[in-house]
């Protein structure tokens, strides 16, 4: 498999639940080399998705892993791990002990179980009860599990829910690493801040359906068109003339201050520069992963 190569194809998924539709028609593609984040509002249909595509929910829509449905593969847990929240097992089970018996019961050996655990940096806490891991360990431990199998495409639900900043900061490196040995990795979140950081391309669904999808770079470009700039000035209203002029739009804060849309920093501090109209203050947000959702989103509000 090289870099790019779609390894995880879903089409067409959909789902109701008696009257209500919550999922319609939504498609995505994970490729090999990438984090792929899956966003949206809590609520939004993320978690029914990933149900849908591992075969845990029955709905519309088919989904292809290298080229084939789960269900044909006889060791699916060597085509996708998946890390849905929390760890299925007895909490007087000792972490060693319970990995053991999940790697059991895919033929791997007790090997890889220690192998894992020092991957993930829980050697030192191999003995500990499963009762006693803190969510960040316990989410550790769901990705040991996960790569029992060696697959090569992992799915993590909301992995970060709930985690301290310093657990974070590790999952985010731990993921890039893991799409960095080729693997292709889905991200579901509502934490935007954290996806910009993390994915590669970015599946933004609203109310059940797939809105934009594009790589991350696209989406911050697509958001730096719809930022804005913040700025005081004791002349607002000659400003103003001069960036409408320029087919941007001025609208006062409070005071001297004010907030441009249409136009960027540099070309708002120019135009005041040449047609002499005083600046005090100038400063632009840097475009965010954020400012693109809001986007998309309240563009399908508007439209349904």
């Amino acid at each position: 498999m090289e870099k790019g190569d779609a390894l995880v194809e879903a089409r067409g998924l959909g789902r109701s639940f008696g009257p209500k539709r919550v999922l319609d028609d939504v498609s995505l593609v994970m490729r090999a080399g990438e984090v792929t984040g899956f966003v949206g509002a809590n609520g939004a249909g993320k978690t029914t998705t990933i149900q849908l595509m591992l075969d845990l929910l029955r709905g519309e829509g088919r989904t292809l892993f290298l080229g084939n449905p789960l269900h044909a593969w006889g060791a699916p847990g060597t085509v996708v791990g998946a890390v849905l929240g929390g760890v299925a097992g007895h909490p007087n089970h000792r972490l060693r002990a319970h990995l053991r018996m999940v790697a059991a019961g895919s033929a791997v050996p007790d090997g890889r179980v220690d192998e894992l655990l020092e991957t993930v940096g829980l050697a030192d806490g191999a003995r500990l009860r499963l009762s006693e891991l803190s969510l960040g360990m316990a989410q550790r431990v769901g990705i040991a599990q996960a790569l029992l199998g060696d697959p090569p495409v992992l799915v993590l639900d909301e992995p970060a829910n709930g985690l301290d900043p310093h657990s974070i900061r590790w999952l985010r490196d731990f993921l890039r690493a893991q799409a960095a040995q080729g693997r292709a990795v889905l991200v579901s979140s509502h934490l935007l801040g954290e996806m910009e950081q993390l994915a590669d391309r970015v599946v933004v669904l609203t109310r059940g359906r797939v809105v934009a999808a594009a790589p991350m770079a696209e989406v911050l470009e697509h958001a730096a068109g719809r930022r804005s700039v913040n700025l005081e000035a004791p002349d607002l209203s000659a400003l103003a003339r001069l960036v409408t002029e320029h087919g941007g739009h001025l609208a006062p804060t409070g005071g001297q201050g004010a907030t441009v849309t249409g136009l960027d920093r540099v070309r708002i501090g120019t135009l005041a520069l040449e047609a002499r109209v005083p600046l005090y203050w100038l400063h632009e947000e840097k475009p965010s992963l954020e400012d693109f959702y809001l986007g998309v989103a309240e563009e399908e509000f508007k439209i349904s």
